[in-house]
């Protein structure tokens, strides 16, 4: 009877102890793929993956802005699954809940990436559009630069120029983070050709202008006033200055091209030797001097007719214009006689 027993139990425990293994196998397997490993709260984390970042890197900032909870288990996932190679560049927002598959496969395929809205205004040089770009998307805005002096990259785009400035469309973009620099510049040059279309591309040989003439005049016109009522007008005064074979003493031309500006120009920096100082040299620019919008490239196309030859600020924000020499004159006195007296005012309240 005892030896009945003993062989009974004997084969219990053989069939307990391999069922007691599976099961903790099972549990094991849940814990590493299946089972939560981010916060416990509601809150999203969000996480950078830069480029060439490794996944010990890129597991070290999941786990170190909460994202996930074990980096182990994480790494463990990783290198069962294969993942570990396949990871997507951007900023991430991580929902709390997420197991080490989901978090993989967000990896992979960038799916909690987000995008990032830049907004790049009217009448920025290719540099200072560079640098918002590096600031906001983390590029490398060297290299932004030099591929927007790049001939071969430029003629690749369908852009016949010696550099992309007065080609990258103002606009509001969104991309993802440190998105290439190749596809942020393509994507603002196809909104400039979007915009510069075949209607444009007439109105432009009716002028009997080309389209950098077109762009450097409007870069100018974008230097010297943001009120889009006047655009049309400022566009007028340079035709009619180049009509008469006068030089458009423009100061945008000359900002562009002394060392330290922007800034507040001196009688000394008119006489920068530049071939873009248009108080030096007779007709336009080489080339444009900043990116214009499209309200000032739709004034050099339509322009105001008009007689004006000259204009001066107003100190409300525009400009006087004026048909003759003496009459501009006036204005100017009138502009600097109403800078003193708010100078005046500034101190006195100051």
């Amino acid at each position: 009877m005892p030896s009945f027993q003993s062989e009974a139990n004997r084969r219990k425990l053989w069939w307990i102890v391999p069922s007691s293994v599976v099961v903790l196998i099972g549990l094991f397997a849940f814990w590493i793929f299946w089972a939560p490993n981010t916060a416990s709260d509601a809150n999203e984390r969000v996480v950078i993956i830069a480029r060439g970042a490794s996944f010990k890197t890129v597991s070290d900032s999941l786990e170190s802005s909460g994202a996930v909870r074990s980096r182990w288990t994480l790494n463990l996932a990783g290198r069962i699954l294969g993942l570990t190679k396949e990871i997507k560049v951007g900023k991430y927002r991580f929902p709390s809940g997420l197991s080490n598959i989901e978090i993989l496969n967000d990896l992979k395929e960038g799916k909690s990436r987000y995008r990032i809205p830049v907004v790049i205004p009217e009448g920025w040089r290719v540099r200072f559009v560079a640098r918002r770009f590096g600031k906001d998307l983390g590029i490398d805005e060297t290299r932004f630069v030099s591929l927007c002096t790049n001939e071969s990259y430029i003629k690749g785009l369908g852009i016949e120029a010696p550099t992309l400035e007065g080609y990258l469309m103002p606009d509001t973009y969104s991309f993802f983070w440190q998105t290439d620099e190749e596809e942020i510049i393509a994507r603002l040059v196809k909104e400039f050709k979007k915009f510069y279309a075949d209607s444009l591309r007439a109105r432009q040989e009716q002028l009997k202008m080309s389209m950098k003439d077109v762009l450097a005049l409007a870069s100018i016109v974008e230097g010297e006033s943001r009120v889009d009522n006047e655009r049309p007008t400022i566009a007028g005064v340079y035709l009619n200055r180049l009509k008469k074979n006068m030089r458009l003493e423009a100061d945008p031309t000359v900002q562009y091209v002394i060392p330290d500006g922007p800034r507040r120009l001196l009688y000394s920096d008119l006489k920068f030797d530049s071939p873009y100082n248009t108080y030096v040299h007779y007709g336009l620019p080489p080339g444009p001097i900043n990116n214009p919008g499209r309200q000032s490239i739709l004034a050099v196309l339509y322009p105001e007719k008009h007689h004006y030859l000259y204009f001066v600020a107003n100190g409300n924000g525009g400009h006087k214009f004026s048909k003759n020499y003496s009459e501009h004159q006036r204005a100017v006195r009138n502009y600097r006689k109403m800078r003193r007296e708010a100078q005046k005012a500034a101190n006195a309240t100051g």
